[in-house]
């Protein structure tokens, strides 16, 4: 399909119901017309109702798992697909729930699959711009303080528990590529480290959400390990602006590292979070959950100069604002996580 100067892109977001996926979907109304692919199995009507009030925006219920052939939805006529097609497509969909990772398996098995086949065989119809949602995780296990640096080739054992989700983002990265090399499309990945911020899911052993609400209620503050766990941390705002810058950058690049600059220990953050919330809340330590693992830094010098990115949000802003969206929204958050 050739490639015609349109009045707005055409911009497909798989998981765009999900915590980073809503946050990209609201940021592309700016400059496109959004079609959201999502079959909550890991995700939440309530991340887009805001959204479904502007025509530039359709949401389509879709295992993105299945073949995709956008012509069979009548409702994207007035995106005049069949015509245009596709000129950008983030795929985001993917399980990341700890909690429920056991439940999910084949699902993040497909999703690191079966979904981006279905996803770069668009992307190569369409001769659409393409960036995937990778992890921190296709490094592997890191020594301590370990930063790791787009050129690292990593080591991870494909035959763990967990492998569904970090081999499987190394596969996604091959299917990346092969696409690259046999299709010539402009396909990128983006190393995604820990991100946080407002929509993230309650009570699924994600690290953020779960300390303020047991904070907010004056609970003890579980860490799913020992003292030696550190992250980084995001923030949503941050790390969108550099999927984004990714998605319009040259085509010669190929994968960036998208993450905070700074190492936090999981009880540094648990304590700012009592604080800021004037909790009286204690941090205990409990049994790992299998999908938590230790997580290397990311080196940014290369997406700094590739993108000209960098995150800009403190952690204190970031966690108040966070903070402030779950004291406002508490009532409402509790009630759809159950």
């Amino acid at each position: 399909m050739v490639n015609t100067v349109f009045e707005k892109k055409n911009i497909l977001v798989t998981g765009g119901a999900g915590f980073i996926g809503s946050h990209l979907c609201e940021r592309l109304l700016k400059e496109g017309k959004v079609i959201c692919l999502d079959d909550f199995s890991n995700s939440s009507p309530t991340n887009i109702e805001h959204l479904l009030q502007y025509p530039d925006f359709e949401f389509i219920n879709f295992d993105v798992n299945k073949p995709i052939d956008l012509n069979q939805f009548d409702e994207l006529d007035k995106f005049k697909v069949k015509f245009q097609g596709i000129q950008e497509i983030y795929h985001l969909a993917c399980p990341t729930s700890p909690k429920y990772f056991e439940k999910l398996k084949m699902k993040s098995l497909l999703s690191n699959s079966a979904a981006m086949i279905s996803t770069l065989d668009l992307a190569a119809r369409y001769r659409a711009k393409y960036v995937f949602a990778s992890s921190s995780v296709v490094y592997g296990d890191p020594k301590d303080g370990e930063k790791f640096k787009e050129s690292y080739q990593g080591v991870v054992n494909h035959l763990t528990p967990r492998a569904c989700y970090d081999e499987g983002k190394r596969f996604a990265e091959t299917c990346i590529e092969t696409y690259r090399q046999i299709y010539g499309i402009d396909a990128k990945t983006a190393r995604v480290f820990t991100t946080y911020g407002q929509r993230m899911k309650l009570f699924e052993g994600q690290l953020i959400p779960d300390f303020i609400i047991n904070a907010l209620e004056g609970k003890d503050l579980v860490i799913n390990g020992d003292e030696s766990l550190v992250t980084t941390l995001c923030y949503i705002n941050d790390m969108i602006d550099g999927l984004v810058r990714l998605m319009a950058a040259d085509p010669d690049v190929k994968a960036v590292n998208l993450g905070g600059d700074e190492s936090f220990s999981y009880a540094q953050i648990a304590q700012k979070i009592i604080e800021l919330t004037e909790s009286s809340s204690k941090i205990v330590f409990e049994k790992p959950l299998e999908f938590l693992t230790k997580k290397g830094l990311p080196d940014l010098t290369y997406v700094k100069d590739a993108l000209g990115w960098l995150p800009l949000t403190r952690i204190q802003d970031g966690l108040q604002k966070t903070i402030d969206y779950t004291v406002a929204n508490k009532e409402s958050l509790l009630f759809h996580s159950k």
